[in-house]
């Protein structure tokens, strides 16, 4: 069975022209960059690689409290299950830490709120600092107590904390969704609020980059495509099952980065994909594209132009099978430009 996988939905106001192939500025630094591949392993409970941040982290220099900050943190957007069991790792690393004589850093603790403030009020600041105008309508007037909490709790009692920068929180809320299902909107929500406060479009394809090594999946992600030359971003490619004189159908697990895809081609003898992981689009020739997503089907009739690949802001996975193998021949025609592809995802 599947566990979660990095499922990052399609971008309604977000869009970027940064190609994979583009190179980054802005990159976030070290220290960013342990706090969001700590925050997405603990969203996805990968226990056994977070251990492993952990001591990367550490060993980076991140203090023992900014690690439990991101940690607190995350029970607020993945829950206290997930919390809990990240704490009880990184509880485990210390005393193994402690145990081989070393000696971590505590660092600067978080602090409650003074009962004198006005909780809701606080938090009411601090969520138009970070989104820019006041967040009312729809869902808080459906649900009063919902917009208290998010306001009281989670922008008030955990953002009011200190230790990290709001920046800083926002990377780990980012990374977080980025590496759970079902949580595009909020994922969205967050985008936008980290590009209001300065965090740039390529750091957040980093942070995207980041959680996607956090992927679980029942196949493994393989290695760089070595078709690559006919696709436009970072794409990996395992094969299930190589075509032989027995059996004439090839069977490989594709990978693609964030907006990663593939050239326009077609096959002689068809394709179906299976989708297994993240959101993806499929377009024909002349035809809109069509959105994918774990557990999609996709039937391509033999001689059909079309191009398949990564939606601008999710990994993307899926099998590929070729059908009626033995005489199978793939032509690869040219790129789906970043104007082309831009269309067809927005």
């Amino acid at each position: 069975m599947f566990k979660k996988f990095l499922i990052i939905g399609f971008l309604i106001l977000f869009t970027t022209n940064i190609s994979q192939g583009e190179i980054m500025t802005n990159a976030l630094n070290q220290k960013e960059q342990d706090i969001a591949i700590i925050a997405g392993l603990t969203a996805n409970g990968n226990i056994n690689q977070l251990k492993l941040a952990f001591n990367t982290g550490l060993d980076n220099g991140l203090s023992i409290n900014e690690i439990q900050e991101v940690l607190i943190q995350m029970y607020a957007y993945a829950g206290f299950p997930r919390s809990l069991n990240g704490l009880s790792a990184f509880m485990e690393v210390l005393n193994e830490r402690q145990a081989r004589g070393i000696n971590d850093t505590l660092g600067e603790s978080g602090k409650s709120l003074s009962s004198e403030i006005n909780k809701k009020d606080y938090g009411n600041k601090v969520q138009i600092e970070l989104t820019g105008a006041e967040v009312k309508g729809g869902l808080m007037e459906f649900s009063p107590t919902i917009d208290s909490f998010l306001k009281e709790h989670l922008f008030a009692d955990i953002f009011g904390r200190g230790v990290l920068t709001y920046r800083v929180r926002e990377i780990a809320t980012i990374a977080a969704l980025a590496s759970m299902g079902g949580v595009e909107s909020q994922l969205q929500a967050h985008i936008n609020i980290g590009k209001h406060i300065g965090i740039t479009d390529a750091e957040i394809k980093e942070m995207l980059n980041i959680a996607s090594n956090n992927m679980d999946t029942i196949f493994a992600k393989g290695e760089p495509n070595p078709y690559g030359k006919f696709f436009t971003g970072k794409s990996y490619l395992s094969m299930l099952s190589a075509k032989d004189d027995i059996w004439n159908a090839p069977i490989g697990n594709v990978t693609f980065e964030s907006a990663a895809r593939t050239n326009w081609h077609s096959h002689s003898g068809g394709q179906i994909l299976l989708v297994t992981a993240g959101h993806g689009y499929y377009q024909e020739k002349n035809q809109p594209a069509r959105k994918l997503q774990k557990g999609d089907v996709v039937r391509i009739a033999p001689n059909v132009v079309h191009w398949h690949g990564a939606a601008p802001n999710s990994w993307f996975t899926h099998i590929s099978i070729e059908t009626n193998g033995a005489n199978n021949q793939g032509t690869w025609l040219e790129p789906v430009g970043n104007e082309q592809y831009n269309q067809a995802t927005k």
